[in-house]
């Protein structure tokens, strides 16, 4: 067998010493990315009027999201969900932490029983830092609504995620409480996605006050209309996933699914 000469051995050594490994030419390819999904649950009665969280599990599992808005969601609500924790149901099933932002909140029936809440709730894979919710403006015979925030740190990257409901029926009401959002929200230069169930088309002032802040993700990746409403027949896209610039969107879908009367929103993002 021939044997290389000693110069020509030294010469591919000193070029293998100089050549990078595949691990260190560049981090891998989903490090810096992350899905998010925001989901109105209905509190977990899908279209057929049947409840059934294993199925809002399993749409939110299937998504592959790893941080999670959800709106109407109960806490020991009422017997249309059972009594449930439903938040807490939910992180248990999917390995999840997870924050509640109850923006009803009534005493309980029974001395000793636990209060009866209606509001929303941020899931993540992630660790949440820290938590708050803040009450949204109301109109005398309104609806209580509120603006979830929780930093969770993905991948040594802190990532600001504000969830929130407006109000469906009062225009004037829901302008108020996209301003009220802006002003908590807006200046900080931490990367931020506000998710959730805004209940206006794009072309409202309410909307237009919040993309002219935030980047409308669907617009910029989604395919076709993104309608979400309703989930048997969808014809209007209520639901949004607005990002800061610090997040460059590179995919979203609707999912096709009978678990809510909502259609999800799903994308995917490269954190900068």
């Amino acid at each position: 067998m021939r044997t290389l000469p000693k110069t020509l051995l030294a010469a591919l050594a000193g070029v293998l010493m100089v050549l990078p490994t595949a691990a260190a030419a560049s981090p891998r390819s989903d490090d810096r990315t992350l899905t998010v999904i925001t989901y109105n649950i209905h509190h977990g009665a899908g279209v057929d009027g049947v409840l059934d969280l294993e199925r809002i599990a399993t749409v939110i599992e299937k998504s592959g999201a790893g941080v999670v808005g959800l709106q109407e969601v109960d806490n020991h609500w009422s017997e249309r969900s059972n009594w449930v924790d439903q938040a807490a149901w939910l992180a248990r099933r999917l390995k999840m932490h997870y924050r509640y932002a109850p923006n009803l909140d009534l005493p309980p029936l029974n001395p000793g029983e636990p209060r009866r809440q209606y509001g929303t709730a941020i899931l993540s894979r992630y660790p949440i830092k820290d938590f708050r919710n803040t009450l949204l403006p109301k109109a005398p015979a309104g609806e209580q609504r509120g603006l979830a925030v929780a930093t969770v740190k993905v991948r040594g990257q802190e990532l600001r995620f504000a969830n929130t409901h407006l109000t469906h029926n009062n225009n004037a009401e829901r302008l108020e409480q996209a301003q009220k959002v802006v002003e908590v929200l807006a200046g900080s230069k931490q990367p931020t996605l506000l998710v959730g169930d805004l209940n206006a088309a794009a072309t409202t002032p309410e909307i237009q006050k919040l993309t002219a802040i935030w980047r409308d993700t669907w617009p910029q990746v989604g395919v076709g209309p993104g309608n979400t409403i309703s989930a048997e027949n969808p014809t209007a896209r209520i639901d949004y996933l607005l990002h800061s610039a610090a997040l460059r969107p590179t995919s979203a879908s609707v999912p096709a699914t009978l678990a809510s009367d909502h259609l999800p929103v799903v994308a995917t993002f490269t954190l900068r």
